[in-house]
């Protein structure tokens, strides 16, 4: 039984700097806890279950951040679930929508160190706790950010493909010069890296319904290869009348789906050839499965990861969900790259076998996550510490 939460707020090494279609985003100053790590430890009969997660706030979609993960933990979350067992996943899950609407990140990190700790006490990897291993190798998708200057865009696109193999690309879109300075990026982005990479767009819900068709149009002729959520997250219909317009070109859904609720609506509608699974800001993988069973039934893929993701535990999480799926039911390839030591070390686990290897990552095997942090970088790198107990 669950008898002691620590979370802890952590530090990072190096923010990632990121321009969207709602502008710069992780610009934040070095000594304010938005945008930090949030990690939970559970410790229950003799095993500790260690999950990490990144909200990405401040942001334009969600509203979590580091210090309402860390309160809404403290105060409502963890003490419901001293006393319960750390394979009552369900149970707890109902908990979570009693106790306290929303707070997905808050609830993404707990549910994930449920099932570390599950798989530790069992001796497995936690892919078994999901369905089993069917993607032991993972193919990564690397995401490229705005610029000013489409010199930085192909710097920064080349490098992914050069160092790391990567051989899918994404692209933010919904520049503020117009959805024609778009298309002159993509034009010289597909130019840099040749015909054999898949670049697909993700506007960030920054184009409205004209400029997406606009786009699209302009675009496709140069091999495009996928349209991440380029309108409204709420407009279905819009999607809708993209995903015809696409006329093959798969169209998915991130901003537009949280919880089951948005994922059968995006069904119904039949808006999206396939849902963007993030797990903090779908409260973890007891509802990431779900969302992607209601994917199955409609003939929706799933694609996994997340920008914000920049920890070993956090990328571990992932990577057991997408191995977890068959690959005919996942679209692309898993954006969780930037938690793999890419671009910055992770402060936690700087030094690790979990990396990038010609543009893939093999899933851990280890029991649980099967990551292991450093404790004493863990002690360092602390900026708020609380211990919820009987």
């Amino acid at each position: 039984m669950i008898d002691r939460i620590e979370i802890f707020i952590t530090a990072l090494s190096e923010r990632l700097q990121r321009i969207f279609s709602s502008g710069a985003y992780d610009t934040g100053p070095a000594d304010s806890l938005l945008g930090k790590h949030v990690l939970v430890k559970i410790h229950a009969d003799g095993v500790t279950g260690i999950a990490q997660v990144r909200p990405i706030s401040p942001g334009h979609f969600v509203a979590d951040t580091a210090p309402s993960v860390f309160s809404a933990i403290k105060e409502v979350y963890g003490p419901a679930l001293l006393g319960k067992s750390i394979f009552d996943f369900e149970s707890i899950n109902a908990i979570f929508d009693n106790r306290l609407a929303g707070n997905p990140a808050a609830r993404s990190v707990l549910d994930i160190a449920l099932h570390d700790a599950a798989g530790k006490a069992l001796k497995t990897p936690l892919y078994n706790l999901l369905g089993g291993c069917c993607q032991p190798r993972i193919p990564l998708e690397w995401s490229v950010s705005m610029a000013d200057d489409v010199g930085v865009i192909i710097a920064e696109a080349r490098r992914a493909v050069d160092e790391f193999g990567i051989k899918v690309l994404c692209l933010k879109m919904a520049d503020r010069r117009g959805w024609r300075k778009d298309v002159e990026n993509f034009a010289a982005m597909r130019k840099a890296v040749g015909d054999d990479i898949m670049i697909g767009v993700d506007p960030n819900t920054g184009w409205t319904l004209a400029d997406a068709l606009s786009a699209i149009e302009a675009i496709k002729p140069m091999g495009l290869g996928y349209i991440e959520q380029p309108i409204e997250r709420r407009d279905l219909a819009g999607m809708a009348e993209i995903r015809r317009a696409a006329n093959g070109v798969p169209v998915m859904a991130d901003e537009g789906v949280f919880t089951l609720q948005d994922a059968h609506a995006l069904a119904q509608a039949r808006a999206c050839d396939a849902y963007c699974i993030k797990l903090y800001k779908m409260g973890g993988l007891t509802n990431a499965k779900k969302i992607a069973a209601i994917g199955e039934a409609a003939n929706i893929r799933v694609n996994c990861g997340g920008l914000a993701v920049q920890s070993q535990l956090d990328a571990a999480a992932s990577a057991h969900f997408y191995a977890s799926t068959p690959a005919a039911r996942t679209m692309g390839a898993a954006e969780f790259t930037f938690g793999l030591n890419a671009t910055a070390k992770d402060p936690l686990c700087p030094d690790s076998d979990f990396k990038i290897k010609d543009g893939h990552v093999d899933v851990p095997r280890g029991p649980g996550l099967g990551v292991t942090i450093d404790e004493a970088l863990l002690k360092k790198n602390t900026l708020l510490h609380e211990v919820v107990s009987k």
